[in-house]
């Protein structure tokens, strides 16, 4: 059981997401910060409060938790510029502390927000993924007269979905190389996607005032250009390896005026977050599709997980017993 600092709690972690930055890390691969081994890993964590530092005081024991793992210094130059993403020293849990695959679990008592009755905590695990989400749109500009394009209809292609929507973006497609599986376009569409379109190909039928490149690959980071309208925004969201590479046509966006736009993790987003899966609006834990034992995690970690896995997650409360 690990002590409190004075600025800190101790929670119990009812579930931990697994996200692709904790495949990344697992293979030797940089996450969001420099990481030193060895390190328990698990960024996307719920749970509940079972102890607090002397300093504490927004927080008690018995408090139903999400922790945004990303913790900023709060004095370099970035951060003193309002871009605490970009923070020089930032840590994090899972990264650069250790994180929620463990039964317990320390963190700074400002990154751990409470969360509503109505959110169940393996709904609150996945706070900090959408918190991305939320971040990404937060870099865009937003009117409901514009059609939008998501490209990946993965777990954070899904809930690009539902949160396009939510922000009042009134026409959302997506692509998804699944076109021919009824049962899966049937699925986008109640996540509120509008149209379905082949993912295999280059160029779609519409071009898009929003395109979201949610997968990472250079073919779909080419897509995204290609198919983006006149004034559009691409927002490149997808993580691809650090050597990836893929060709622009600098006249494609010369001509096009496009804005071009990076995302990186997710600052101050947690509240718009726990709004938006306390609403309602965001139903995070339908996409869940497994929770795993700490058995089988090094296997998924290692992408030699036998099953289709749209996202999974380790139930603590179940080892916990």
């Amino acid at each position: 059981m690990p002590q409190p600092k004075a600025d800190e709690v101790v929670l119990e972690i009812a579930y931990a997401g697994i996200c692709g930055t904790d495949k990344h890390l697992f293979a030797g691969l940089p996450g969001s910060a420099d990481v030193t081994y060895p390190r328990v890993l698990g960024h996307e964590n719920s749970g509940t409060v079972v102890a607090i530092g002397e300093n504490v005081q927004k927080l008690a024991v018995g408090d139903r938790v999400a922790i945004d793992p990303n913790i900023y210094c709060g004095d370099c130059d970035y951060c003193r510029a309002q871009e605490p993403e970009l923070c020089e020293n930032l840590s994090a849990v899972g990264v650069t502390r250790d994180g929620g695959f463990e039964n317990y679990t320390t963190a700074p008592a400002k990154v751990v927000y409470k969360i509503a009755d109505n959110v169940s905590l393996k709904a609150a695990a996945m706070t900090e993924p959408l918190s991305c989400v939320v971040h990404g749109i937060d870099l865009l500009t937003l009117k409901p007269h514009q059609k939008a394009i998501v490209l990946g209809d993965g777990f954070i292609g899904q809930m690009f979905i539902q949160a396009l929507k939510a922000y009042g973006v009134h026409h959302v497609a997506v692509s998804s190389r699944k076109v021919s599986d009824a049962q899966h376009v049937e699925l986008l569409k109640s996540m509120g996607a509008d149209t379905v379109v082949d993912g295999n190909a280059k160029e779609f039928a519409d071009n898009y005032h929003i395109v979201i490149e949610a997968v990472g690959s250079s073919f779909t980071q080419e897509q995204a250009v290609a198919n983006a309208e006149k004034g559009g925004q691409v927002l490149m969201f997808g993580v691809g390896n650090p050597d990836q590479t893929f060709t622009i046509s600098s006249y494609a966006v010369f001509a096009k005026q496009l804005k071009i736009q990076g995302s990186f993790i997710n600052p101050y987003s947690f509240q718009d977050s726990l709004a938006l899966l306390a609403s309602g609006k965001i139903d995070v834990e339908r996409l869940i599709s497994h929770e795993l034992s700490f058995a089988q995690v090094p296997a998924y970690l290692a992408n030699k997980f036998d099953e289709s896995v749209n996202k999974a997650v380790i139930n603590l409360q179940k080892i916990n017993g």
